[in-house]
């Protein structure tokens, strides 16, 4: 058997790195594992990455980052990109910085093979591979559905983008426990510093919860110009809210339940004015999951933040769902 190729995945999930790990199970290969895109960058500079699977949102260095460099130092490395962010400009920013190719997640044996063929990579890897260096662990229910909502993020991301005609960047989704009294404060605390917030709920699968979307007052007039809403009087601010909740909150749900291979029944969102009746229905949790994405449009010095909420009750759906990634 020819030596194997040594070959990087680097990204911030354990289970992306898992996954696509388990893809390149059947070819001749020897993986090292990248927690951020400063890691990835030093396995390729100790000879470990001839090819280089790289994700885009990450800490400490991000695969944009990443790519300049490589490009800067000369680095000999082959880059495919792997991410969840599905916006025409990211695959064009990317290609622009010397990447052979981009995929967007979740991939497929098929889809890597497809590309490594067109670029004549296959016939290199298609023994199969002896040793990797690390075994990828047991996936926590957080750490799982922080890569799901990253593919989710990057959909809604994308039609947030169409909607606005401009480029999103997509940070890396904030996935935790958060207690009823907790939400309520991060609620109240954003209504009090002029954001306004539209709620929707959602259903369907075994799995339940909230979804919340928090926008800036101030940046309702720069988001009407973006969707040639001129008019900021009531009627239209209305109609901005709407139609950003039904495309990033339906979007993100959308590829969230695929994902889950479940389907989610939507209410109709609402404008959220007071916390009436909250008290009551908090006594009904103690702790639940809470998945937060902060959407910003550098550009135009704008953001705003998705928040979903899980009932209680959908954790054990959730939980069995994730353990099937174990």
């Amino acid at each position: 058997m020819s030596q194997p190729v040594p070959v990087v995945i680097c990204d911030d999930s354990s289970l992306a790195r898992k996954q696509m790990a388990s893809v390149l199970s059947e070819w001749n290969v020897e993986v090292t594992f990248a927690e951020h895109g400063l890691a990835g960058l030093e396995a390729v500079r100790a000879g470990k990455g001839d090819i280089l699977f790289l994700d885009l949102t990450m800490p400490l260095m991000d695969g944009y980052q990443v790519l300049e460099r490589i490009r800067k130092d000369d680095l000999p490395t082959m880059v495919i990109v792997i991410s969840g962010d599905v916006q025409s400009e990211a695959r064009e920013r990317v290609l622009a910085l010397g990447a052979l190719e981009f995929i967007s997640k979740p991939t497929t044996p098929e889809k890597i093979a497809e590309v490594l063929n067109r670029f004549g990579l296959l016939t290199e890897l298609e023994q199969t591979a002896e040793t990797s260096s690390e075994e990828p662990s047991e996936i926590g229910l957080p750490e799982y559905y922080k890569e799901i909502a990253n593919i989710a993020m990057g959909q809604a991301g994308e039609m947030l983008a169409r909607l606005l005609n401009t480029f999103v960047h997509l940070p890396i989704p904030v996935v935790a426990m958060v207690d009823p009294q907790s939400l309520q404060s991060r609620l109240v605390t954003a209504q009090d510093n002029e954001y306004e917030l539209i709620s929707q709920g959602f259903i369907g699968g075994g799995v339940a919860g909230e979804a919340f979307l928090l926008i800036e007052k101030s940046n309702f007039d720069k988001v009407a110009t973006l969707m040639d809403l001129q008019d900021s009087g009531t009627f239209r601010t209305s109609e901005l809210l709407m139609s950003l909740s039904n495309a990033l909150i339906g979007a993100f749900l959308t590829s969230f339940a695929k994902q889950l291979d479940i389907e989610f029944s939507k209410a109709t969102p609402y404008i959220l004015r007071d916390f009436l009746g909250f008290d009551e229905q908090a006594e009904n949790w103690d702790e639940s999951l809470m998945i937060t994405i902060d959407y910003q449009m550098d550009e135009h010095d704008t953001r705003c933040e998705l928040m979903l909420v899980f009932t209680q009750d959908s954790l054990v759906k959730l939980q069995t769902i994730a353990s099937y990634f174990s």
